[in-house]
């Protein structure tokens, strides 16, 4: 989809997008076209009870103005209360409606108003940021056109007072954007396609923006001792491997500590030994979420050439049953020297997390860290589907977190860690075991696991297994992956620990 800002008074073409605040406070720039066609905005709007709440859309067609035939009404609620996300929201949205009444060519008027709180340009862009996310569709494996399900609009005019703030606001997000999309890509690949291995290409792809990727194997798995992480992969053909990730985009001081991603990649999750049921094994390609993540971050500090040293490291394994898969009741040795009981081969995500995390911090030092998981089902019980659960052992990392969630509308919640839940974790032989107490608190115990490999660094765990795939649209989402986290980073280095000129 080609996106171009144009001026206020360039001409309308195709399906026009006419925003209105609450009581239909249209745009003052569209008074010609309602005017030119005896009301029939207002028309039906009333008559369809159409009030500009926000999210709402109304389709008026066979209108007659110069080459405009049909106008998508878009509401954006109350004016005080617009903000960056709802620009997004409302650019998301309005390609939806767009796609509903099979528009190839459209154009949206980004008239708010001096009295707006978002300023033109800035709106304008987040606006095209919105329509890009919204418009991802993943159609790889569909052979008939007849079925696939790419967004009929090819060129969106959005139409603005500021061009050339919404111009230069646009590259980042247009960056963001194409990391977003290809987090999507990567968690939507089937389970044959995404292995350990190919995981690692995908990420080795990212060298031609400049990120430096290793590839460690098993055997130098073996000589770092990383039996916890390995230990989860030994049931399957496909063999684990630790995907190592390096920008070093800060310029004023090049030997600046990084700060550090953590990617739980399980590439499918069979839950071992401890098979899982029918009516919900075939959804486990999307137990390497938090890799892929970990992974879109590190493609968009790279894409838009941030000012920041930042390494990205995940676990990549496959967790299948076999007669030489690990078992109930085993005990394995961590990288650290910690030992584990293995009570649930499906509780595995953690035992990656283990090992990595130990890694990340023995061989960086970073400033923090912060992991991503699909770890618990638990965690949805608790929070749904929309919210990802949050624990660190840093309140100042809190603060940040929370703040970019916010802005990002990639929310969060603040779980319990406190000294409270240490029980849950202890095993009868060994230093820890990877279940907690039954059903009870089962997304802390995880997390009170993950924490005895962190070494007192400032860490945050992100448990994203309700958040990283939707099966209903949202205003920028379509169904299916979300990328959830990686807005939410890139707004939290953006914001906190980027170089400023």
């Amino acid at each position: 989809m080609k996106i171009d800002f144009n001026d206020l008074s360039s001409s309308l073409k195709g399906v026009v997008v006419v925003p209105c605040f609450e009581n239909l406070e249209f745009p003052k720039s569209t008074a010609d076209l309602d005017a030119h066609v005896n009301g029939a905005l207002l028309v039906a709007a009333t008559d369809a009870g159409f009030k500009g709440a926000e999210g709402k859309t109304l389709i008026v067609r066979g209108l007659s103005y110069k080459e405009t035939k049909t106008v998508i009404l878009l509401g954006l609620g109350k004016k005080q209360d617009f903000t960056d996300l709802k620009c997004q929201n409302a650019g998301g949205t309005s390609l939806a409606a767009l796609d509903e009444s099979f528009a190839q060519e459209a154009t949206f008027v980004a008239d708010f108003g001096d009295d707006c709180p978002v300023k033109a340009g800035t709106a304008a862009a987040q606006i095209s940021f919105g329509a890009r996310l919204r418009a991802y569709t993943f159609e790889k494996y569909r052979t008939r056109d007849a079925d696939k399900k790419k967004s009929a609009v090819k060129s969106l005019a959005i139409l603005t007072s500021d061009q050339a703030t919404a111009k230069a606001a646009a590259q980042d997000l247009e960056a963001l954007a194409l990391a977003v999309n290809s987090t999507r890509d990567v968690v939507t690949e089937p389970p044959n396609v995404i292995y350990p291995e190919s995981l690692g290409q995908r990420a080795k792809e990212l060298e031609s923006l400049g990120v430096k990727v290793e590839i460690l194997d098993e055997k130098d798995m073996a000589k770092l001792g990383m039996g916890a992480l390995l230990g989860v992969g030994q049931g399957s053909a496909f063999k684990p491997r630790l995907i190592v990730m390096q920008w070093m985009g800060a310029q004023k001081n090049k030997n600046e500590k990084p700060i550090a991603f953590v990617g739980k990649g399980v590439t499918f999750d069979s839950g071992g030994l401890n098979l899982k049921v029918a009516g919900g094994i075939e959804d486990m390609k999307y137990d390497m979420a938090g890799s892929a993540t970990v992974i879109g971050t590190m493609h968009a500090l790279a894409r838009r050439k941030a000012k920041v040293n930042a390494v990205g490291i995940v676990g990549a394994v496959e967790n299948m049953p076999s007669s030489t898969a690990q078992r109930p009741s085993d005990v394995v040795k961590t990288m650290s020297g910690q030992t584990i009981e293995i009570l649930n081969t499906d509780a595995e995500g953690r035992l990656v997390l283990a090992d990595a995390l130990w890694y990340c911090q023995n061989r960086f030092s970073p400033k923090f860290m912060i992991d991503f998981a699909t770890l618990t089902g638990a965690i949805i019980i608790a929070l749904g589907d929309e919210t990802a659960g949050l624990f660190t052992n840093d309140d100042n990392l809190a603060e940040k977190l929370l703040a970019a969630s916010k802005t990002t509308g990639e929310r969060l919640w603040r779980m319990p860690l406190d000294s409270t839940y240490d029980s849950h974790i202890k095993s009868e032989i060994a230093d820890m075991k990877n279940t907690g107490k039954g059903r009870t608190a089962g997304s802390i115990s995880a997390a009170k696991l993950l924490e005895q490999f962190t070494n007192n660094i400032p860490w945050a765990h992100i448990d994203i297994a309700g958040t990283a795939w939707t099966k209903s649209d949202w205003p920028t989402t379509p169904k299916g992956a979300t990328g959830y986290g990686v807005r939410l980073m890139d707004t939290f280095v953006r914001d906190n620990f980027e170089e400023t000129a």
